[in-house]
């Protein structure tokens, strides 16, 4: 049984794709192979930055020989359905066989498949797997006997296709020609420390012979052996480094021989944030962070080169700390520019954000941290918080997406809140918030711990939900753009985690009513009223509706007769307040009224997550889906509490006997049921 080689050479491929190109040169061959009838023992796929690799071992040499019978029309059918069924067969009409079945007599038709060589099957689906490989973006590159005019697509220049079957009695070229691209039996090694093309006869061969020439192909191998060199290095230094997997994995795919060299930073730059220092560095260089454990600041990088120098890495470690330089002195001075509005109260990016939409429909970010900043304050008596410092917080815990830091690495958002509201000498819990609010990420992401983040997170998400579910922008099957489902289970992980105990319809429903209420504090609403009273009304008028809200004190308030008559024009100040307040709250409260429908359907999606939670808990879903029937189901804590501790019990022997015993009383009602003609669902003693 011989072994299947298979390279695809061509020019440095993105290191972001080869894990899953590497993925679908395998899925694509070794289905390709199987439904051919080519069976085989064993796969794997390799990349490089230069090269697609599959090796498949212990493939059969041949498709085997195969007799398919196939049952046709019946013999008495019109012609056109025996045409048709001859026509799929490809065979002729003294070649069928007619058998009499309990339907009657049945033309039967006998396809002999002859098996084919592997070489042939091979040459095959290679070809359908290039033409139509799945590269997420692509180039059409003629081969060399093309003239410029074929119609491949690949995902750089492709240069060759080396295809080799190999067994004990030696390798046979698979032939094969795409575009001019002919598959043979050579290869090249690193493009600068090893030029020039060799021959190999299989695999073994093929992986001796690319190391001699300076080539690591497992992806797997390249990461751990700068991850060794690194660490190694940074010990013999007195230093750690930072480890970051994403980015170990995307240098592994930056280069086929890694060569690891340390460098220092300038002192300069010491002083920036430890987070702005890692994310400078690993998004322009891909560099690494060294720390120093005694410290706890990062003092040094590690970068990777794809080539050994004979003056040992010196030139390009210099031309890295250069460039460096010049990125580090840019951070730093965002670093210093946004520490001056920090210090001066942030009250610049916080009117910056009026500016920002968040979503056409849903208003400025400025005005969905008002919304998110009356929800923290209701929310925060239920979680422990301070209601006062839970508001401070929600107010400002966006205001770094205006800051220019964060402008230049979005991914710092919270992070840099954080150093921010510490700079401006607000609280402790204050900045935590700023940082945590986001919290989870993912399944794998910690929850906020303390109770304002806790509180203000609530709020943010909330809002987010209820927003969206407003504008009927749900998620739809597998597309969740506005991550809402992330949003929906990380609210459950905090509710879960705080053990407030609340009512989820009553929070969710907090978030309906600032929704409903939004379209009223626009300015079009107010018509041709006056700046400064519309200004009035706007200023603390979510806040005070939604303390009323969670008061039970919110109810409809109708103009008397008399008011309704006397002019606009003619009301003092106070009275224009009077029936302005009056007015606002009628309609927002029938708005309310309306969205109940909207808050049905939020808290069964809400349910929906919480099914996901528990059955990764290992609950039965029986189990859940008992729990959810039972009154109280939108106390998210005691339902979560009711279906662990069921589920525990249904696991022992007392457990199944119930359910047996409530089985057979059941069995014995239904019984009765249907010989007395009668229902005994109802009172029961």
């Amino acid at each position: 049984m011989p072994d299947l080689l298979i390279e695809l050479f061509s020019e440095e491929i993105p290191a972001r794709m080869q894990a899953r190109a590497a993925a679908d040169l395998q899925r694509l061959m070794t289905g390709g192979l199987v439904d051919a009838g080519l069976t085989y023992a064993a796969v794997r796929a390799y990349a490089t930055p230069r090269r697609l690799t599959l090796h498949i071992e212990g493939l059969l040499a041949s498709s085997p020989t195969t007799l398919e019978e196939r049952k046709g029309p019946r013999t008495d059918a019109p012609e056109k359905a025996l045409a048709g069924f001859l026509r799929s067969t490809g065979l002729t009409m003294d070649q069928l066989e007619a058998r009499d079945t309990p339907k009657g007599a049945v033309y039967f038709a006998s396809i002999l498949r002859e098996g084919r060589p592997a070489a042939e099957i091979v040459a095959e689906t290679l070809e359908t797997t290039l033409r139509g490989f799945p590269w997420p973006k692509s180039m059409r590159w003629g081969g060399p006997e093309s003239a410029g005019k074929g119609t491949l697509r690949w995902v750089r220049p492709l240069h060759r296709i080396l295809c080799l079957l190999s067994d004990e009695a030696g390798a046979e070229v698979v032939p094969l020609n795409v575009d001019g691209f002919r598959a043979g039996d050579l290869t090249e090694g690193h493009r600068f420390m090893a030029p020039g093309a060799f021959a190999v006869t299989g695999f073994e061969d093929y992986a001796a012979k690319l190391k001699r020439a300076h080539v690591l192909l497992d992806p797997a191998e390249r990461a751990q052996t700068i991850w060794h060199d690194a660490t190694t290095q940074a010990f013999a230094r007195g230093r750690e480094v930072v480890k970051d997997e994403a980015l170990l994995a995307e240098v592994a795919g930056l280069v086929e021989w890694p060569v690891v060299l340390l460098g220092e930073i300038a002192e300069t730059f010491l002083d920036l944030p430890a987070e702005v220092l890692q994310t400078s560095m690993k998004e322009h260089q891909k560099f690494f962070s060294l720390r120093d454990p005694q410290a706890g600041q990062i003092t040094g990088f590690v970068t990777v080169a794809n080539r050994e120098t004979a003056d040992q890495g010196a030139t390009i470690l210099a031309g890295n700390q250069k460039v460096l330089a010049a990125r580090l002195a840019d951070a730093n001075f965002f670093w210093e520019n946004d520490l001056r509005v920090a210090k001066a109260g942030m009250g610049v990016w916080l009117d910056a954000l009026g500016d920002v939409t968040f979503e056409r429909r849903l208003g400025s970010q400025k005005d969905r941290i008002a919304r998110i900043a009356a929800l923290a304050r209701s929310i925060a008596p239920a979680i422990g918080a301070d209601p006062d410092l839970a508001e401070q917080a929600a107010r400002v815990v966006k205001a770094d997406l205006a800051s220019e830091m964060v402008f230049e690495f979005p991914e710092l958002q919270g992070t840099m809140g954080r150093h921010y509201a510490l700079a401006a000498g607000l609280a402790p819990e204050i900045a935590a918030a700023c940082e945590d609010h986001y919290k989870p990420l993912g399944p794998s992401d910690t929850v906020p711990e303390g109770a304002v983040s806790q509180a203000v997170a609530l709020a943010d998400k909330i809002d987010l939900l209820t927003g969206f579910w407003a504008i009927d922008e749900k998620p739809t099957g597998s597309k969740d753009p506005f991550a809402l489902r992330r949003a929906a289970l990380g609210l459950l992980r905090i509710l879960l985690s705080s053990k407030a105990g609340s009512s989820a319809r009553k929070l969710l429903a907090g978030g309906v009513f600032l929704q409903s209420i939004r379209v009223y504090l626009d300015e079009s609403y107010y018509g041709t009223l006056e700046p400064q009273l519309i200004a009035l009304r706007r200023q603390n008028t979510q806040r005070h509706l939604l303390e009323q809200f969670f008061d039970d004190r919110l109810h409809p308030l109708d103009s008397s007769a008399d008011e309704a008559e006397v002019p606009w024009e003619k009301l003092h100040q106070e009275e224009k307040d009077i029936l302005l307040e009056r007015e606002f709250e009628r309609l927002a409260f029938e708005k309310y009224v309306s969205a109940q429908s909207l808050l049905d359907d939020l808290v069964a999606f809400l349910h929906d997550r919480l099914k996901v939670h528990l059955r990764d808990e290992g609950i039965r879903h029986d189990v859940i889906d008992a729990c959810l029937e039972t009154p109280n189901n939108d106390d998210l804590t005691l339902l979560v509490a009711r279906a662990r501790a069921l589920n525990t019990e249904l696991a022992t022997e007392d457990g199944e006997n119930l359910i047996q015993g409530f089985k057979r009383a059941a069995n014995i009602l239904a019984q009765a049921e249907a010989a007395d003609g009668v229902s005994y669902e109802y009172g029961p003693d």
